[in-house]
């Protein structure tokens, strides 16, 4: 049995979404203008993961996280019920009739001066077979109970932890090059999970040296065609502090020329880095929020084959989430049509749908979603978007 997908995800009341029903594959592309929700989007699938994830703090720390149940709630959600609530679909494939399983999740705050997150809803279905149906009977007994959901519980998940395992291989890599490349200096806390890279040279470190050998040579390989003059990477530690380096070479007149650390990368070239790292690290859902930034158009339009290649023929490989408004991305021919999702802002939050009929027939005669798709996801007024000189 092939790594399970999320098919499907149903949102109610989830920050610019006051309600969304959203057919997903195994490649998404989340296109939408800026303040459209994308990134809200994907934080969906981190605030499963940090629900599910074993370190603890459960729903609790996850809405804490997020400033609280009235920063996660959809500003339109003015009648009643105004829970959250979140809905997902699993799958051995995107093409499945019926999912494998189904979550729900509705919570509300208590009331209280706290305003304490409270599990209104949670159900678990396998196929038709309902596994999990709060509150039950315990719960009625002990209110206290609603504060954590079966599913951040082991003892409560044993028989849908299918699910749980899923949601804790969430991965999210947003690398600001800066943090990376100036970490020391910056110094401060790091956020958990890291999600904007300033650990990775650590987890490449901590990656077994078999491993990450054979992805080095990996990313070599793609890095040969995307910078110029580039020749070679390699894995390093600093001899006196013992902390990790990437190093990379480039083709000289001198044959001995020396190495480069990451300060010294483009940021164009850390991203790429993470990027190709990613796509070999893990094997669950990978969000990626615009992964354009910094690269050269001619790389960014490769990024889809980059990810069809990481998935080769394989019926193991990962679902890969994108959000991005590329032109360059989305002018790749080899997108399908059905792996798009596009967010429209309207009065009573953000919209979401998948390409129509007409689009669809414009992408199977031969026009890319740059082109059929990208200018609708425009403002109307961006002409309009100058400095007055006075």
């Amino acid at each position: 049995m092939g790594t399970m997908i999320i098919t499907r995800l149903i949102l109610t009341n989830w920050r610019n979404f006051k309600s969304a029903d959203i057919r997903l594959r195994d490649r998404v592309y989340v296109l939408g203008p800026n303040a459209s929700g994308k990134s809200n989007l994907l934080d969906v699938f981190r605030f499963l993961r940090d629900i599910a994830k074993p370190e603890g703090g459960g729903l609790q720390k996850a809405v804490a996280d997020r400033g609280g149940i009235s920063k996660i709630r959809c500003l339109h959600a003015r009648n009643k019920p105004t829970d959250v609530r979140i809905e997902i679909e699993l799958s051995d494939n995107a093409d499945a009739v019926e999912p494998r399983w189904r979550y729900i999740l509705a919570f509300n705050s208590d009331g209280k001066v706290g305003q304490r997150p409270m599990v209104v809803t949670e159900q678990v279905y396998d196929g038709s077979r309902r596994v999990i149906d709060r509150p039950n009977d315990p719960d009625r007994g002990d209110r206290l109970r609603l504060t954590q959901t079966a599913l951040e519980n082991v003892q409560e998940n044993r028989d849908f932890r299918a699910i749980a395992d899923v949601l804790m291989s969430v991965q999210y890599l947003h690398l600001v090059p800066q943090l990376l490349k100036f970490g020391d200096q910056i110094g401060g806390n790091r956020l958990e999970d890291d999600p904007f890279g300033q650990g990775f040279l650590e987890r490449v470190a901590r990656t077994p040296e078999k491993t990450r050998t054979s992805r080095l040579t990996r990313i070599q390989q793609a890095l040969k065609g995307a910078i110029p003059q580039f020749d070679e990477i390699r894995f390093a530690k600093d001899e006196v502090t013992g902390r990790p380096h990437l190093e990379m070479r480039y083709a000289h007149h001198r044959p001995n020329a020396g190495w480069q650390r990451e300060d010294q990368f483009s940021d164009g070239t850390l991203r790429l880095l993470a990027l190709l790292w990613s796509l070999m690290d893990g094997s669950g859902p990978l969000l990626l929020e615009e992964p354009e930034l910094s690269l050269n158009d001619a790389i960014v339009k490769q990024i889809p084959l980059l990810l069809k290649r990481a998935r080769g023929n394989s019926k193991d490989g990962r679902q890969i989430i994108i959000s991005t408004h590329s032109e360059a991305i989305t002018s790749n021919p080899g997108i399908d049509g059905r792996s798009v999702i596009i967010l429209e802002p309207q009065k009573e939050g953000t919209a979401v749908r998948p390409i129509s009929d007409e689009e669809r027939e414009s992408l199977e005669d031969g026009f890319t979603v740059a082109e059929v798709v990208l200018p609708k996801t425009r403002p109307a007024t961006v002409e309009q978007l100058v400095m007055p000189w006075r």
